[in-house]
């Protein structure tokens, strides 16, 4: 395999469309700086609000994947905070644009806890709500907004004796807080923080089960979104000079909905693109009089049709295509430790659940199920489809909570916890239906797993200079979980290119990455070959001879027989039976539930000769 001599100690700006965006920043800059007329100055300042717009709506809606419709109301409600204490009361700037952002984000605090416990379009609807009350307020409270009318004579920006007025110092200063607000998101989202939301947008609950906080990754975002929108609404009322019910209104978030989507709704350079794009438009459509959302809206559609991932996705996807880079070269390899104390293995149980059981609707997918799980000890968890298997696994994960019974993990109670607080006990897992980021790399994919290991949160994002350290002893420890799964050679390789078998691999790997003391795996030989299979079963067995206990869901016996110390079976939500593989597979309950009939016992003993 080819790796490039570049790292990313260095020389990272000049790959990809990096350096084609800096020059593009670059000549627009000096164009509004030395040549553009004063009707140009206004309408790129007028970009560079929404860009500053678009880069807020991107933490919510492009990186958390939540539609939110409240940016506008954000946008519309700093720009009421700039007009009413500017024109009414003469305070300044530089108490109007804090409270500008402030008012806003304690709007979103309120709102947030009620509504982001929502999930696609009802979250949408409960932001529109939201909204539409906002707008009746502006609409209704005519002495402090001026109703209908509006609030005209906002004042200019205004620094205790220093007042901007001329069009070219306020362009220079609107595109210079875009220049900051983009530093902002660039910290949020470059390092192994910024990493965890390509996995939240594939699955909350993979997320979760890594011990990340999903709700407070979405709260963070919520807020980050309502900042934004209050301080470009703060300019867009420095820049027209008036505030009235419009900036609230569904247009606006249209306006922004469109920028986010045809610039790239997860690239800074995207937010910045779709707005100038959208403005020129918009401006350009008017002399077509009644026909002008009709041409916008055509021109909008096609530009949707060809680069679906936004402009900046199509570059980047040609660029990937015609100017392929070479693989990066892996960082070096730290250990796992996995090292866990079995002094008690035989004496105290690390997995204890007792009685358990859930019902869906009518349907009861667990009936009384009580176990308990050893220190070290690999079991294999068996029975037919809808036997209660994954139920069971995902009530031991957090993802479902019981109706009766309690489970203690380490003698400590779990039973009704998070998904997230049980991960951080100790408690990792995979998927039946494999949950990665195709997006990134093998490597990130697996690192994703030390997140909360490396305390990776949005103000520590924020607060570091340079490359992030978080993100690079997690790559380091990521090798060392990808050697273990035999995937190291493939750990800088897209994850959505790779095979099928080998994904699986990199889902255990990520899980292992947590170092956990228990490790639940949902099906992992699921597409592997025997020999995949083999060797699939050899790591896992030398992961428990560190002390990780192993619980295995499979149907495949002859992979659990070459690996379960014991093997327990479920049927209808009930343990029917326990003990060693061979005394189980002999069992005559167990082979009823498989194959429906004793006689296929011969059929048993058949698959035991071929796997001996």
């Amino acid at each position: 395999m080819k790796y490039s001599p570049v790292t990313r100690a260095g020389g990272v700006l000049a790959k990809g469309i990096r350096l084609p965006v800096a020059f593009g920043a670059l000549a627009l800059a000096a164009y509004g700086v030395f040549f553009a007329d004063p009707y140009d100055l206004r309408i790129l300042t007028v970009c560079g609000v929404f860009a500053l717009l678009v880069i807020g709506f991107q933490f919510i809606f492009g990186h958390a994947g939540a539609v939110s419709l409240a940016q506008a109301t954000f946008f519309g409600l700093g720009a009421y905070v700039t007009g009413v204490l500017g024109a009414t009361y003469d305070f300044g700037f530089l108490l109007t644009f804090p409270l500008s952002c402030l008012i806003p984000a304690l709007l979103a605090l309120i709102i947030a806890v009620p509504v982001l416990k929502l999930e696609e379009h009802y979250f949408a609807l409960a932001t529109l709500g939201i909204g539409l009350v906002v707008v009746l307020v502006a609409v209704q409270w005519q002495e402090i907004t001026g109703g209908t009318n509006g609030l005209p004579g906002v004042p200019s920006v205004r620094f205790f004796d220093l007042e901007i007025r001329d069009r070219r110092e306020l362009f220079i200063f609107v595109w210079l807080l875009v220049v900051l607000g983009a530093f902002v998101a660039y910290q949020v989202t470059r390092g192994l923080y910024g990493r965890v939301f390509y996995l939240v947008r594939e699955s909350h609950a993979a997320a979760s089960c890594l011990g990340i906080d999903v709700s407070a990754l979405r709260f963070g975002a919520f807020i980050l979104s309502a900042i934004y929108g209050g301080a470009a609404g703060a300019l867009m009322a420095h820049v027209i000079r008036v505030v009235s019910p419009e900036n609230l209104e569904l247009p606006v978030m249209v306006t922004c909905l469109t920028m986010t989507v045809i610039g790239g709704r997860r690239r800074i350079a995207g937010a910045i693109v779709g707005a100038i794009l959208i403005t020129y438009l918009r401006e350009s459509f008017r002399i077509l009089e009644n026909t002008t959302l009709m041409a916008y809206g055509a021109v909008t559609l096609v530009v949707l049709i060809a680069a679906p991932y936004g402009l900046i996705g199509a570059i980047e996807r040609l660029r990937a295509r015609f100017l392929p880079e070479p693989i990066e070269a892996p960082p070096p390899m730290q250990p796992l430790n996995l090292a866990v104390d079995t002094e008690h293995r035989d004496h105290r149980p690390l997995l204890d659940i007792d009685n358990v059981s859930k019902s869906f609707g009518g349907v009861r997918a667990l009936e009384g199920v009580s176990l308990k799980l050893g220190r070290g000890e690999v079991v294999g968890l068996i029975g037919p489809n809808g036997s209660g298997k994954t139920t069971l696994v995902n009530i031991i994960s957090g993802l479902y909570e019981p109706d009766r019974g309690q489970l203690s993990f380490n003698d400590t109670a779990i039973t009704r916890r998070p998904p997230h607080v049980i991960s951080r006990l100790g408690v990792a897992r995979t998927f039946q239906h494999i949950n990665l980021a195709d997006e990134l790399t093998a490597l990130d994919n697996i690192a994703l797993g030390r997140t909360t290991r490396e305390r990776a949160s949005l103000w520590r994002s924020i607060l570091t200079l340079g490359l992030d350290p978080r993100l690079q002893r997690a790559r380091c420890t990521a090798v060392g979980a990808a050697e273990l799964l035999g995937i190291a050679d493939l750990a800088m390789s897209p994850c959505g290119a790779l095979p099928y078998g080998t994904r699986r691999r990199v889902e255990v790997a990520r899980a292992l990455a947590t170092e956990p003391e228990l490790l639940l795996l949902d099906e992992p030989a699921a597409g592997l070959n025997e020999e995949e299979q083999r060797d699939l079963a050899q790591r896992v067995r030398r992961i428990a001879d560190h002390g990780v206990t192993v619980l295995v869901i499979e149907h495949n016996l002859v992979f659990l027989r070459s690996l379960a110390e014991r093997l327990i079976c479920l049927d209808h939500g009930q343990v029917i039976a326990s003990g060693h593989p061979e005394e189980v597979q002999r069992n005559s309950a167990v082979i009823e539930a498989y194959l429906g009939r004793e006689e296929a016992a011969d059929e048993i003993l058949a698959i035991e000769e071929r796997a001996s």
